[in-house]
């Protein structure tokens, strides 16, 4: 979608609209596909009756529509337009939507019986924090005909199966890289995050073992440290370096996450600078009012709930949380100055539902604006974006993954995959590129090979392991006019890459590729077998550029 760059407002109009943007927020709901406030309904009808003044005395008062008799298609798109971009039936195969509709009915407060409910809510701290927010209403919010009505256009309305991935040539063996892996196999890796901090020196954390740890390039470890179900994150600055700790992998709405600062030596403390975070899954760091410290921006993914925020830095090294969207699902976050006034910026990216990517310009004195950039049917899934200048005119554009696929049972979606946005010059961006990958977890962009262009690492979480399986990892080299040329290394299929980084291993001058394995997902296949036994926790792509 197309955005209007924020220009310098009058105090009164700046004021308006962030009243304006504040209340706009306040009725998007956090549902996956179409949950709204009864308040939509209600808008729906008034709008639909109301007649202006000026025509009141001279025509008579138009009967109000029973929403009942409007077309099942004219629902759908008023009621689901509400939260998010509107999801085409034809995202979805029948099945899947016989799985998610009735979970739909949830968010209206429609339940198969009386104990359904309670059966939704957790316990304790996180069940609370759900029932406050009003997630699942204890009555229905809508009239469960106009309800059953749209899902029965759904139903109707979606294909059987969805059409296959368009499917890529992919050539097995990278000339360019030699295979780096440990000498014995782990068995259930559960790496959640890998990250190259130096030559000879990179992190990694295992959620199922709770251990961060730092390793070497012949992947001896030379540090441990224990981390509540894995570090997410690591922050390196310039003073100090800082660990994201997610608290909980599994999903759940209790708030166990944490930032830390690592200690600079032996003995050295380990100060916690946010807590109470629910499912952290990155930040970034940044002067954002202008005081010359460095404040933190962290996305809370959640479950039902969670948020992204911005934590002020006072004089004294403690932290105020300042809420810029009330929604779970936030994913990546950067701190940049994105309309070159001086005043750095907050981009990033939101998945659960109402998914996209918008930027938040600062208005300083701590205010922002909101302005989406790009919007995202709730069936995509996006999973990672980064920002970065493809085509050298010194405006920073857009590389985008869609292919999370953990929301119900996993099915091969033709539009996941990998794209390029480019920017106008006014963060204005199109999609100029798509490469098909089914289940695309992350993808980064650099010149491998050092010809001058920029080539893309990219994993998959969800690949067609029946398929396709050597779509776990690929390696597109670019070929110049928007094309690329795909391969992979033969034992691609022996681990499941959730983590990946980039950057120099071995100090050589060229950039590597380190990926991570995680044994888990819904998606049995004959590789889970051999992944518990003994896969490949982590492993390293060398550039033999050098």
């Amino acid at each position: 979608m197309d955005i209007i760059q924020e220009e310098m407002l009058s105090p009164q109009i700046n004021s308006l609209k962030r009243l304006l943007t504040t209340h706009y927020y306040r009725l998007m709901s956090i549902c996956l596909l179409f949950y709204l406030f009864s308040a939509c309904q209600s808008n729906t009808r008034e709008n639909e009756s109301q007649t202006p003044e000026s025509t009141q005395a001279s025509k008579p008062v138009q009967e109000k529509l029973d929403p009942l008799e409007q077309p099942a298609a004219t629902l759908a798109q008023s009621y689901c337009t509400s939260c998010h971009l509107y999801p085409d039936p034809a995202f979805l195969d029948k099945e899947t939507w016989k799985t998610i509709l009735p979970r739909m009915g949830h968010y209206y407060g429609i339940y198969a019986d009386d104990t359904t409910r309670d059966w939704l809510m957790e316990g304790g701290r996180a069940g609370l924090i759900v029932n406050r927010s009003n997630i699942f209403p204890e009555s229905p919010v809508i009239d469960t005909l106009i309800f059953n009505k749209i899902s029965a256009y759904f139903l109707q309305e979606a294909p059987v199966k969805l059409s296959p991935p368009e499917r890529k040539e992919i050539r097995i063996g990278m000339p360019g890289f030699t295979l780096r892996k440990p000498e014995n196999r782990t068995k259930n890796p559960m790496t959640l995050m890998v990250h190259i901090s130096e030559p000879d020196r990179f992190y990694i954390s295992d959620v199922g073992r709770s251990s961060l740890a730092i390793m070497n390039s012949q992947f001896k470890v030379q540090k441990t440290a224990p981390s509540p179900e894995g570090t997410v994150w690591i922050h390196e600055g310039a003073q100090h370096d800082y660990a994201l700790v997610i608290g909980t992998f599994n999903p759940t709405d209790m708030d166990l996450g944490f930032v830390m600062r690592l200690p600079d030596g032996p003995g050295q403390p380990t100060p916690i600078l946010a807590r109470n975070l629910q499912r952290p899954v990155h930040m970034d760091r940044g002067d954002l009012d202008g005081d010359g410290l460095e404040d933190m921006v962290i996305c809370e993914y959640g479950k039902q709930t969670g948020s992204l925020a911005w934590w002020k830095q006072d004089q004294y090294g403690n932290y105020q949380k300042k809420v810029l969207r009330q929604k779970p699902g936030a994913t990546k976050a950067y701190i940049r100055d994105l309309n070159n006034n001086g005043r750095n910026d907050i981009i990033a990216l939101f998945g659960q539902g109402d998914e996209g990517i918008f930027i938040y310009y600062n208005q300083g004195n701590g205010n922002f604006v909101a302005e989406p950039v790009l919007r995202f049917p709730p069936s995509y899934g996006s999973s990672y974006f980064e920002l970065f200048d493809f085509n050298e005119d010194g405006h920073p554009d857009i590389i985008y993954t869609n292919g999370d696929n953990a929301d119900y049972d996993p099915i091969a979606k033709p539009y996941h995959g990998v794209r390029i946005f480019l920017n106008d010059g006014n963060n204005r961006f199109k999609e100029t590129f798509f490469y098909p990958l089914n289940g695309a977890y992350k993808a980064v962009p650099a010149d491998f090979d050092q010809d001058g262009d920029i080539d893309i690492a990219a994993i998959s979480f969800f690949p067609d392991y029946e398929n396709t399986p050597e779509e776990s990892f690929l390696y597109l080299e670019n070929q110049g006019d928007m094309t690329f040329e795909a391969s992979t290394f033969e034992e691609a299929a022996d681990g499941r890459w959730m983590a990946m980084d980039v950057g120099d291993m071995d100090g050589d001058g060229d950039l590597d590729i380190l990926l991570g394995s995680m044994v888990f997902g819904t998606d049995y296949s004959d590789y889970f077998d051999k992944w518990v036994d003994g896969s490949l926790p982590f492993l390293w792509l060398e550039n033999r550029l050098k």
